[in-house]
């Protein structure tokens, strides 16, 4: 206790040096990134895992094509389990003279297990939860078909042959299904009316899920049990499977989030390296004094290290609340992204805090203290002693192989923390030797030519030439991933539409029967619509290559989402417009005559995805029929094009046996979106996808995502500035000496004022230059080889990041450089 209280004062006497706040500000900054976003990341997992059996209406799902036999549900229930059944499919709902095609589910009693159903006594209504479905004789229907149909909550409705009672408006149900599902209209009955509509039928096409609810061990018991009997096509989902694309990108979201923190830490701890070092020297004769006096290296190292340790437990409280205002930040930024409670803070987030405090204190602030305590007594009389450059490139070694640690740590992945670490290091070896080129050149090509304080900052910057290199090369790494991410949050959009041609479809038509084609063309005449053509399809699953069954293939992931569903197969006589023959030829009439075995074309993505050449055999399973084809082209896709494109197409006729519909694509001005209600009354039975719709909604999304992202990625930059303030710090008494000689020789307040001014904003407007650079670099990969689009050069941000980075560096400086000017001169030098 009483080598704490010593350390304490010692501390209130240090604090003015100006090292001790950096290094305290950088530890608790540290801290609060770590804190903050290990906090966001835990409570938002904790709450997708608590509400994802919501998704489910359940806690775990058996999902298959047909009914199972009752025996399974019969020792559910005699396990202790809680189960009910849903049954989805299609069909027609009539009103009167107004029919629709709907999303029907029917379900059992004690639907749904976990979660609640919104329902509304009105169309467009606010929902009321109930936590049952339809009594039998009722059907729900959603708003949406309550307008279609012209129906209010007190009206009647028929399913196939039999008749209900509209009793309400279904708003929200917990598991809301698939996209296929949420295209059409929905509607919902009780499972034990289904027999009555006469509408499934042996081979009606019907989804069923089976809902289990238990406790784990119950739930454990029973898929043991059940596991074995499951057959091909059936599938058991837990809750981890419940929104598994959200999930994931979540998932990936919140590494991504991890390793932009350990990017701060990295500079924060740079920055505390470099105040841990000036602290040290500007101590070195205080210990020398202390020893001459009789004090052991132990008795020192002690006194230091408790200075230390007040300083890292400060941090960790102080930044642990900072980081717990930071994940409310994190989950404001998000609000209508993520509709689930989020559960309250836990410790561990301020554990892992705490431990990046004392890592960061053990790597970079401990070794020039250590360092500190092996001064020899006789610096007293002797300053040439001191060999300042003891131990650095080990203490470098140190850090970098605690960062990594660190970025392992938070991640979870070591080939990403590797990646980031290795690039990011390369970047600034880069940017530093950049920057060393660029100082002696401008030096060279201005000698005797610059007058005054352009002089001074020029001197100043070459003197200080290699501690620049640095400050610029952390400056320009994190200001390169702030523009990074602004251009991606907003240009990547609207450069992928400036890239699509004038004109391009912007609304999908699906399920067109072929008795509407006739009708359908003569609407797009009437009104003057472009199409892009009414394309045939069926759907079909591919079963096998070679003979062999994908699941079988060792290569090939099965449960890949082009793999393990339904594609849509088309046929049609010519090639595609925007299609391109990378491997094989277009069929002809005569190449038709004289085939043994039905052709396909392939895409080129999907044919190397599953390792397909010229000659496969492909068997695909359409409505319970086996088709053989073989592959005679490999073509690729232009997807920006907006019009149908098709993974796999046949020859005209080959897929005549198999029921299917038409498929297409028109432009629609914004001004005309009042023609989709024509458009809907009129064909009814059509699905309307709006692409341009779905481009606000990818807007939106972005934007709530990057802007979390971009809020940590500005503490990022705090952190680089940071490294700039402990820069100017350790060069402080060199200014201080260089400026008093200049001040005594006659140079003005003002001159001395403008030099700084002008070397500060030089070293920043080349860190923004740098950043304008390589952000347009990367977004240049980003675009050419993840999104395979057109690059497009980002100009602008030439202008704007370095005018912002040079104004930045300018006022930071100034604010610590004041000292320099307001410092009498004769002061300075009386100290000497």
């Amino acid at each position: 206790m009483r080598l704490m209280m010593l350390a304490l004062r010692n501390i209130r006497r240090a604090w003015r040096g100006g090292e001790l706040g950096l290094l305290a500000f950088s530890l608790t900054l540290a801290v609060s990134i770590v804190t903050g976003i290990a906090g966001f990341s835990e409570r938002l997992s904790r709450g997708m895992e608590q509400q994802s059996h919501h998704f489910l209406a359940a806690d775990r799902v058996l999902k298959t094509a047909r009914t199972v036999p009752d025996s399974w549900l019969l020792e559910a229930q005699q396990r202790g389990l809680k189960t009910a059944t849903v049954a989805s499919f299609r069909s027609m709902i009539y009103a009167g003279e107004q029919m629709q095609l709907a999303s029907i589910r029917a379900v059992s009693e004690g639907y749904p297990l976990i979660g609640q159903l919104g329902v509304s006594d009105a169309a467009f209504g606010d929902a009321q939860l109930v936590e049952h479905g339809p009594s039998a004789g009722e059907l729900w229907l959603d708003s949406r078909l309550l307008a279609l149909l012209d129906l209010t909550t007190a009206g009647e409705a028929g399913v196939g042959e039999a008749d209900f009672k509209v009793s309400r408006a279904l708003i929200s149900e917990p598991d809301r299904g698939n996209m296929n599902e949420m295209l059409a209209p929905r509607a919902m009955i009780n499972l034990a009316d289904l027999a009555a509509t006469k509408v499934v039928q042996p081979g009606s096409l019907v989804r069923y899920r089976y809902l289990f609810a238990g406790s784990e061990a119950q739930l454990a018991d029973y898929e043991n049990w059940l596991t074995p009997q499951l057959e091909a096509g059936q599938r058991w989902e837990d809750v981890r499977d419940g929104q598994p694309a959200m999930a994931t990108t979540l998932k990936r979201a919140e590494g991504y989030l991890l390793l932009a923190a350990s990017l701060g830490v990295a500079l924060a701890g740079a920055a505390i390296a470099l105040a841990a070092r000036r602290y040290g020297q500007r101590n070195s004769d205080n210990v020398a004094v202390m020893k001459t006096l009789g004090a052991r290296r132990r008795q020192i190292l002690h006194h230091y290290l408790a200075q230390l340790a007040l300083l890292c437990a400060a941090a960790i409280v102080l930044g642990g609340l900072l980081g717990h205002g930071l994940q409310w930040a994190l989950f404001a930024s998000l609000q209508g992204l993520i509709d689930i409670d989020i559960p309250p803070p836990v410790w561990r987030p301020l554990l892992v805090g705490a431990i990046t405090a004392l890592l960061c204190t053990a790597v970079f602030a401990l070794p020039p203290v250590w360092r500190l305590s092996k001064v020899a007594p006789l610096r007293v009389l002797r300053r040439d002693t001191e060999d300042s450059s003891e131990g650095m490139v080990a203490s470098a070694l140190i850090g970098v192989t605690g960062i990594g640690g660190l970025m392992w740590w938070y991640s979870g992945n070591i080939q990403l923390s590797a990646a980031l670490l290795v690039a990011s290091i390369a970047l600034g070896l880069l940017a530093t030797v950049l920057v060393l080129w660029l100082v002696s050149q401008a030096r060279r090509l201005s000698a005797g030519r610059s007058r005054g304080a352009l002089r001074l900052a020029l001197a100043a910057i070459y003197r200080r030439r290699f501690a620049n290199a640095f400050q610029v090369a952390s400056f320009a790494l994190a200001l390169m991933t702030l523009t990074s991410l602004g251009l991606l949050r907003a240009n990547l959009l609207v450069d992928w539409q400036m890239q699509l041609t004038e004109g391009a479809p912007n609304h999908f038509l699906i399920n067109i029967q072929p008795t509407e084609i006739a009708p359908l063309e003569g609407f797009f005449q009437e009104h003057g619509l472009s199409n892009a053509g009414l394309y045939p399809m069926v759907r079909g699953r591919l079963t096998h290559i070679d003979q062999r069954a994908i699941k079988d293939i060792a290569d090939i992931d099965a449960e890949r989402g082009n793999v393990n569903r339904e594609i849509n197969l088309s046929w049609a006589a010519d090639l595609p417009s925007d299609n391109r023959i990378e491997a094989g030829t277009w069929w002809t009439a005569s190449d038709l005559v004289a085939a043994e075995r039905v052709p396909v074309s392939v895409e080129a993505d999907l044919a190397k995805q599953l390792q397909l050449s010229l000659g496969s055999e492909l068997s695909f399973n359409i409505g319970g029929q086996s088709l053989v084809a073989v592959v005679s082209s490999i073509r690729s896709l232009d997807w920006s094009s907006m019009r149908p494109n098709f993974y796999f197409i046949f020859p005209p006729d080959s897929l005549r046996d198999y029921a299917g519909s038409y498929i297409t694509s028109f432009y629609l001005p914004a001004a005309e979106k009042p023609l989709l209600t024509d458009l809907l009354r009129a064909f009814p039975t059509m699905t309307l996808i709006e692409i341009d719709a779905l481009i606000a909604q990818m807007n939106t999304v972005v934007g709530q995502v990057s802007a979390a992202i971009g809020l940590v990625l500005a503490l990022v930059v705090v952190c680089a500035l940071l490294v700039s303030v402990a820069n100017v710090q350790a060069s402080l008494d060199s200014r201080l000496q260089e400026n008093a000689i200049l001040r005594a020789l006659g140079a003005s307040r003002q001159l001395i004022a403008n030099g700084l001014l002008l070397e500060f904003a030089a070293v920043g407007f080349l860190a923004g230059l740098l950043a304008a650079l390589g952000s347009n670099i990367a977004l240049y990969g980003v675009q050419r080889w993840v999104l395979d689009m057109a690059p497009v050069w980002h100009g602008s941000v030439f202008m704007v990041v370095p005018v912002l980075g040079a104004m930045t560096m300018a006022i930071t400086g100034w604010l610590y450089c004041r000292v320099v000017i307001s410092t009498p001169p004769l002061q300075v030098l009386a100290r000497q």
